[in-house]
């Protein structure tokens, strides 16, 4: 099993997050793991961006080649375009769809979408809005982080004990929220699969 993924997004949108809870599922799962330095995590609003490699054989390097990456995973749909030269032609982008205007010349919200539909396996699903439907607009990123467990190689039972293990200090109904989050975004996945398959 190997698993070579790239998380991206914007400062402050819970990437970080997302890293901690892959990482601790895989070594629940027993998989080793390497991860890259996270780039421009010190702005708020900066562009964010990990290598996070997953493999049951040692790691040599913490950095994903071109074209070798398995998952794209992003929070932000245009900083997911800019990872693309990394993504193996068998991989996948899972993506948010609500853009976070950043920048001045951001371009236009349908060209992004149009370049993300261009791709063969790709998700592209509104978290923003699911997160609000459960109950909170913060679990977006673990939406997001549900829509990937088709993908990931790593036990469920694992991803979700790596969610109460990570937000268990900060109270059983935000680990329920979190779970609820999960859950949501892996029911969207399959179902956007299904035809696929």
């Amino acid at each position: 099993m190997k698993k070579d993924i790239i998380l991206s997004g914007v400062g402050g949108q819970g990437i970080l997050s997302i890293a901690a809870v892959i990482g601790q599922a895989a070594l629940k799962d027993g998989l080793y793991l390497k991860q890259a330095e996270v780039h421009g995590m010190s702005q708020r609003g900066g562009d964010v961006q990990s290598n996070l490699r997953l493999s049951d054989r040692p790691i040599a390097s913490d950095l994903i080649p071109t074209g070798k990456c398995d998952l794209i995973i992003s929070l932000e749909p245009m900083e997911a375009l800019r990872y693309l030269p990394y993504l193996d032609a068998e991989g996948w982008l899972v993506t948010n769809a609500v853009p976070f205007v950043n920048i001045p010349n951001y371009p236009a919200e349908e060209s992004v979408k149009t370049e993300i539909d261009r791709l063969p396996h790709h998700i592209l699903l509104d978290v923003n809005q699911t997160a609000k439907d459960i109950g909170s607009p913060r679990v977006a990123n673990i939406v997001l982080l549900g829509a990937t467990v088709p993908f990931l190689g790593i036990g469920y039972d694992k991803i979700q004990a790596s969610i109460r293990d990570i937000f268990q200090r900060k109270g059983e109904s935000i680990v329920e929220m979190n779970l609820k989050a999960l859950e949501a975004g892996k029911q969207i996945a399959e179902r956007m699969i299904q035809p696929q398959s």
